[in-house]
């Protein structure tokens, strides 16, 4: 990963994602942390898949949002072509939130698949942070190692 292109989208497609991620937001299960979270993913066709956080009574299986995203676009047949991931939370007074570090080796993974560099958006009801997957997790760790 790192050697993709960088990845810059216009105002409006960065808009989009981010509404796309506190749409998916308003779906989430969190009833435990009361801390909803929504991710939009862009390929490179212009689709872009959603997911939220899904909780669970026994806290070790909770699902992260950019998790359930990246499960439901893997499932549909999507290999590569990932341009950018928007992560948002709906929890009041909040920082902009990066993917935690199973996010980022999910996300790690897909982008692998279409040697991209992605742009993720963290952001937050009033801020938006752009950065780039690589930044997010330099060295990583992917299948090309396993070979």
């Amino acid at each position: 990963m790192g050697g993709g292109a960088e990845v810059s989208l216009s105002s409006a497609q960065e808009q989009a994602l981010i509404a796309a991620a506190f749409a998916a937001a308003e779906n989430a299960y969190a009833p435990y942390s009361d801390y909803p979270v929504g991710a939009a993913l862009l390929f490179d066709d212009g689709a872009v898949i959603t997911g939220c956080n899904v909780e669970n009574a026994s806290y070790g299986l909770a699902l992260c949002a950019e998790t359930v995203a990246v499960a439901k676009a893997l499932g549909e047949g999507r290999r590569g072509g990932l341009l950018a991931v928007a992560v948002g939370g709906l929890k009041a007074d909040a920082e902009p939130i990066t993917p935690c570090g199973r996010c980022r080796q999910v996300l790690n993974e897909v982008a692998a698949l279409g040697s991209t560099d992605p742009l993720v958006l963290c952001v937050s009801k009033d801020d938006v942070r752009r950065v780039t997957l690589s930044a997010l997790l330099p060295h990583a760790f992917g299948p090309s190692h396993l070979g």
